[in-house]
């Protein structure tokens, strides 16, 4: 290898480097990791393809998607998509789906989520991390700001672009999404709990309590009031309090 080629290759290994908050991909792996090696696996979207060579080199057959080619993703590996649209994938075609950081960019996320659903085989399933706008740190500084953590001001509308967090979603909001598009969330975890999240912690109890008392009405029917009572549960898990990122597994009903 010359000098120019070495530089090419340590060019594109900086370039697929990891883009989302710090561990999301570890949580991710791991999770995604319940699939038989050698199995299907959509990543969307892929960006420079740090996670897809993560998966290609513990063997499994992956296709990274994203509305452009990365240089750093092999072509053969890659298949254009936009989330906002169809995917163009057949039916029953993947064994699973990894979608770290996706979602909240997407103008169109229920629809995204039905075609990973479509996408899926039935004993398929879906890993998908996003933004935590539930953790307590974050309801604080919608409180005090009208503004969510990881989306602290006004985005710049005279430029719009892709990177922008324009779907910001939380837990009960996403369980809706996902449990009226054909899937069952299986359970909920983080990539990490940053130290100064533990500040809230006094916080837990009058927050519960007031939550418990709010929605004690809220159900009308005994199967509502099912739904209403496994939701606050997951509201008050560990991951959706003090959590960095939401990442959210789901397999179809």
């Amino acid at each position: 290898m010359n000098d120019r080629d070495h530089a090419s290759g340590g060019q594109k290994a900086a370039m697929s480097r990891e883009s989302a908050p710090a561990f999301t991909h570890d949580e991710v792996f791991r999770l995604i990791s319940l699939a038989s090696p050698g199995a299907r696996i959509l990543d969307i979207p892929a960006g420079s393809g740090a996670f897809t060579n993560r998966l290609q080199a513990a063997g499994y057959d992956v296709i990274a998607s994203d509305i452009v080619a990365h240089p750093a993703v092999p072509p053969s590996r890659f298949r254009q998509a936009d989330m906002n649209l169809p995917l163009p994938f057949d039916d029953a075609s993947f064994d699973a789906v990894a979608s770290i950081e996706g979602l909240e960019h997407i103008q169109r996320p229920f629809d995204f989520i039905r075609e990973c659903r479509r996408i899926l085989r039935s004993d398929g399933f879906l890993v998908l991390s996003t933004p935590n706008v539930s953790s307590l740190r974050s309801r604080w500084r919608w409180f005090l700001t009208g503004f969510h953590n990881k989306c602290k001001y006004p985005l710049d509308e005279t430029f719009p672009q892709p990177r922008h967090h324009i779907n910001m979603r939380s837990y009960p909001e996403l369980r809706y999404m996902f449990h009226t598009s054909g899937f069952r969330i299986e359970c909920v975890r983080t990539n990490r709990i940053k130290p100064v999240n533990w500040l809230y912690l006094p916080w837990v109890p009058p927050a519960y309590a007031i939550t418990r008392l709010a929605m004690r009405r809220a159900a009308r029917t005994s199967e509502h009031r099912r739904v209403v009572g496994e939701t606050i549960g997951q509201m008050f898990s560990r991951a959706v309090l003090f959590g960095e990122t939401l990442i959210v597994v789901a397999r179809p009903k």
